[in-house]
Parts: C-alpha cells; structure tokens; sequence
C-alpha cells in the first residue's frame, strides 16, 4: 500500500448477530449475569459456538483497498452488499469488528435524510451544529452561511424547527452544509434519490467541484448514470466482500453483468433470488406491441416492458418505478406505477407480472432502461431492489421521410408536429 492516501482500508469486517437485542438493567444484575455466564461457560462451549456462528451475519468482511486524495468513487452493488455500512465505518458512525480505516482529513458525511440534525432546532441552528462537528469554528461558517443558504434553496424555512421539514428539505439543507463546509473528504449515501431532478443535478455538479478542488468523495447510489459522470473509480461489493475496486466504468459494467442471466439476445434478464428480502425484482423484459420478445424496434412503433416481481411481505406502501436514459445517462422517461391511481397499490403477497407501454415519441438510437421497487415511508424512502441498466433497446429508423432524402437525427424526441402553412395575405 502506497504512502499517500486519503482512506486506506485493511482487513476490515462489520459482524451483526441475527436476533439479538441489548438489554439493559442494574450494575448488580448485569455483574450477577456475568458471573453466571463464566460459571457455565464450560459446560456449554460447543453449543454456543455452533448457535454463534449461525446467528453472525458479516455485513462486511476482509476488505482492502486504498484511495487517493483527490478521487472521486462509486461504491455499487446491490441491496445488502455493504455501501451503507462502509460508510457509517467511514463516517465513524459504527465500529467495525476487525479491520481498521483510516483517513487522512475532515470528513464530511451524508448517510440519512437529515443525518446529524437535532430535530427541536431551527434551520439555521443545525447549520451551526453541523458545522461544530465537522471541526468548523463560528467564524468559518459564517463565511459560508449564504452559499450555503442559496445552495439549499430553504431560506424561507431557517427560523423553522427542523422536525417538520419534509424529506426533500432535509436533503438540501443536510447536502448543502456537507459539501460547503469544506471537507477534505465527502462521503455521500443515496439520500440524493430523495431530492427533485434540478437538485440532484446541482448536487451532482456540486461534488464533482469538490472533487477538481483536489479533495476525495465517495459516492454511494443505484443510479449508474450519476455514477459514470461523477466517479473516475469504482468499488463494487457483493454480499459484503470486495469484488473489484478500479477504472468506473469497469466497475459499473462488471456489476450490471453480476447476478443477471441474459435470455432472448439481451431481450430478457433474469435476477438472482435472493429469499430473504421482503420484495424482489425476478425478471424484466421488452416486448412488441404483439407480444414478442425483442430489443430492437421501429421507432414509430410503442414497445412493452414487462417487470416479473415478488412480494413476500405485505407493504402498501410499496410502488415500482421505470427510467429512461438515453446514451449520454439523461434521464428521459420516469414512471410509476401509481401515477393515475391517486394511491399506491396495495399487493398481498404473491407473484405480479405488469406491462408498461412506452409510445412511439422517441427518436432512433440506443436507450436503456431501469427498473426498482421503493418503500415509501413517511420521511424517507426505501430502495428494496433494483435493475439497473437492465435492458439496451435499439430503437430503428425503418424508412421515415428524414431518412428517405438522407438527413440524419438530432433531439430525442421523434413525435411528429402539426404543420400548417398558408399563402400569406398581403
């Protein structure tokens, strides 16, 4: 391992037992308990270890990477692969069971909606704490106090306690202070999925500043388009170990390939089964209007997604969501599944199967599309699962006027406009 890093990570593991709860109680009955666990501690060796061992879950175990000053990283992987709890390792939120992580520098941190926030105090009050703990003096953040209040765009509501902020504002205000307090190392969670598209984009904009600053983030999201712009590196992790940590777009590639099984040339993917999770994606497909499967289209013709799921415990409050992006990662078509219903869908457990139709409004060329299932709570949102990138579609020019006298496509949009043109009269 090189001498000059911003975090370095060795051997590092989080172990949580399954079902075990903290009780607490008097000094004098937790010595009484000690003393009787020594006393049988003999007699019950051999079983405790068979019962320890099935009941350790390793959220994390064995990882050693090391990261640059300077650089900006992608932490991807599925749900239960780690990027939350590297974090909060990171972030000196938990402690890891072996292993350790250093880093060189002020760490500034977004891991939840409103991470580090006191509820009963004002806007403007939190500004200041958060401020406090990242190591800031009262004169240091007064310097930042507008940028970061024009940044967050919550001026109006600084006299307000921050318990009743909605889940977006906490977002602001939390990403605001973070990354305008000048941290060495910025280390950032999905909480962005949260805010509106124009936020997100500012926020996005915002870290890859820091980032040319010279200072290091991390970057932890399901969206692999923000990931592809964001992050020079990436670090994919897989039920808690480090599969590859390198070039970003090797890493978003070799995760988009993991756990999918392609059928029908690419037409088709089927998702590994994971059974312990309370909803899952099984499979996700495109289809003609006729009902065949397929990834290349005329463009003029609507094409089908059809998203196979499970739900395993009864939530509803559950909902799935559709994106599309074109080549460059611009997201151009986002759909949810509750949209005209005025409620979200209430699914008792069992196996689902729905179809959304995509119109023919699209220009030709290649587009792809993802899909995720998210709990909505009353403060934050959850991801459940998600296909990221699932299906590349191809959608062709099969002989429209533009292409019959040789122009070539520009835009997106393909729908065509009512003309109407008259003899002027003078």
């Amino acid at each position: 391992m090189s001498a000059s890093y911003a975090i370095r990570v060795h051997n590092l593991g989080k172990r949580y037992r399954l079902g075990a709860r903290q009780k607490y109680g008097m000094f004098r009955d937790n010595l009484l308990q000690g003393a009787k666990a020594l006393l049988s501690w003999p007699k019950h060796l051999g079983r405790r270890n068979k019962d320890n061992e099935a009941n350790i879950l390793w959220a994390l175990r064995d990882l050693d990477f090391e990261i640059k000053p300077g650089d900006s990283v992608g932490i991807i992987g599925n749900n239960g692969a780690g990027k939350s709890t590297l974090l909060k390792i990171l972030s000196r939120v938990t402690v890891p069971s072996q292993g350790y992580a250093h880093l060189r520098g002020r760490v500034g941190s977004l891991l939840e909606v409103g991470t580090g926030f006191h509820p009963e105090l004002t806007g403007m009050e939190n500004i200041y704490l958060n401020g406090a703990i990242l190591g800031m003096r009262k004169v240091e953040i007064d310097r930042k106090l507008d940028e970061i209040i024009a940044f967050s765009e919550v001026e109006k509501f600084l006299q307000t306690p921050v318990k009743f902020y909605s889940s977006g504002m906490r977002v602001r205000l939390a990403f605001s202070v973070a990354a305008h307090l000048e941290p060495e190392i910025l280390l950032v969670d999905e909480v962005l999925a949260v805010g509106d598209v124009a936020f997100q984009k500012k926020s996005i904009s915002r870290m890859e500043q820091v980032a040319r600053d010279g200072r290091t983030v991390l970057f932890v999201s399901h969206n692999m388009a923000a990931i592809r712009s964001l992050c020079k590196s990436g670090i994919f992790l897989s039920q808690g170990k480090l599969v590859y940590s390198g070039d970003v777009s090797s890493a978003v590639q070799i995760y988009l390939n993991s756990g999918v099984q392609e059928e029908q040339g690419g037409a088709k993917v089927v998702l590994k089964t994971r059974p312990t999770m309370p909803a899952q994606l099984v499979s996700v497909a495109t289809k003609s209007i006729d009902g065949l499967i397929a990834r290349k289209f005329p463009h003029e013709n609507p094409f089908i997604v059809e998203i196979d799921f499970e739900i395993r415990e009864k939530d509803t409050r559950s909902y799935l969501a559709l994106n599309l992006y074109d080549q460059e990662g611009t997201l151009l078509i986002n759909s949810l599944d509750f949209e005209g219903q005025n409620s979200f869908a209430d699914y008792p457990e069992g196996r689902y199967k729905a179809q959304v139709q995509i119109p023919a409004a699209l220009a030709p060329g290649s587009y792809s599309i993802s899909v995720l299932m998210i709990r909505k709570g009353k403060k934050t949102q959850t991801l459940w699962d998600a296909a990221e990138e699932a299906i590349i579609i191809e959608l062709i020019d099969a002989g429209s006027a533009r292409s019959q006298i040789g122009l070539p496509w520009s835009g997106k949009l393909a729908s065509l406009l009512g003309w109407k043109i008259e003899v002027a009269k003078e």
